[in-house]
């Protein structure tokens, strides 16, 4: 399907989930625009990672729909997604402890890789000169996210900043159009999240648009383009930082009552 140049990257439309007697989301409709940073905050438990895992394949909505880049997506399996542009790090970072930080990259970028099994039986010259090639890519995306001198050491031994960035470096090794980041500074101190914010602005000029959680507000109204608030499973808000953080649902949803 052809896209216009003007359309939403990612439009999603009416997403509901349920989990038993338990609604997580209820009719969440967000439109993510090509090249922009748009932050999803609120209050623990509002539904944000659910929205997260529905998106990136996860979970399957029981309403709603969503489009990326013109495709319907909706109910695609996580490698499916993957394929088609959507990459996502998580809130518990989930590397591969026992494989060293080059390998981790490395798998990220398999989902572009055209060598099948009987390839890598044979181990003929073409997977070879393929195998060759995904070793350089994760190299240029290591030294990319900084952390080019620690390419051997394993994922576990690195010190959390580093795994951060380890998990972002393999999420770009799919060549996502679109890179879905689970509270990113998570963890990170002043220092750290500071050098995130240049990290992911970086990544946004390179021509990859951001989708983040945040509960670092600070971090979320400085960096992001849009923001859209979610409070018990609802959108509430959405709009420029700026807008947002003076909405009075906003307010209330974040301190339990109104700012006079």
């Amino acid at each position: 399907m052809m896209q216009a140049a003007d359309a939403p990257l990612l439009e999603a439309t009416g997403i509901s989930k349920r989990f038993g007697g338990l609604t997580a989301l209820s009719e969440v409709s967000v439109t993510v625009k090509r090249g922009e940073i748009f932050g999803l905050i609120g209050p623990n438990g509002a539904g944000k990672t659910t929205l997260f895992n529905v998106l990136t394949g996860l979970y399957r909505p029981d309403g709603g729909e969503f489009v990326f880049g013109g495709v319907r997506m909706t109910g695609m399996k996580p490698h499916r997604v993957a394929e088609c542009g959507i990459a996502r790090t998580f809130q518990n970072i989930r590397l591969f402890a026992n494989m060293t930080a080059l390998e981790n990259v490395m798998v990220g970028r398999h989902v572009r890789t055209r060598a099948g099994v009987i390839g890598a039986i044979l181990r003929d010259g073409a997977t070879r000169n393929e195998e060759a090639a995904i070793a350089s890519r994760a190299r240029e995306l290591l030294e990319y996210v900084g952390i080019a001198g620690r390419a051997a050491e394993l994922a576990h031994a690195l010190p959390y900043g580093d795994q951060r960035r380890l998990e972002i470096a393999r999420a770009l090794a799919t060549g996502p159009g679109l890179l879905a980041l689970d509270e990113p500074a998570a963890g990170m101190n002043a220092t750290e999240t500071a050098e995130l914010r240049r990290l992911l602005e970086r990544v946004r000029g390179d021509g990859v648009t951001l989708l983040l959680i945040e509960h670092d507000v600070k971090l979320v109204m400085g960096l992001c383009d849009r923001v859209a608030v979610l409070d018990y499973g609802k959108k509430i808000a959405e709009g420029a930082p700026v807008e947002v953080k003076r909405d009075p649902a906003v307010i209330e949803a974040y301190l339990g009552g109104t700012v006079a």
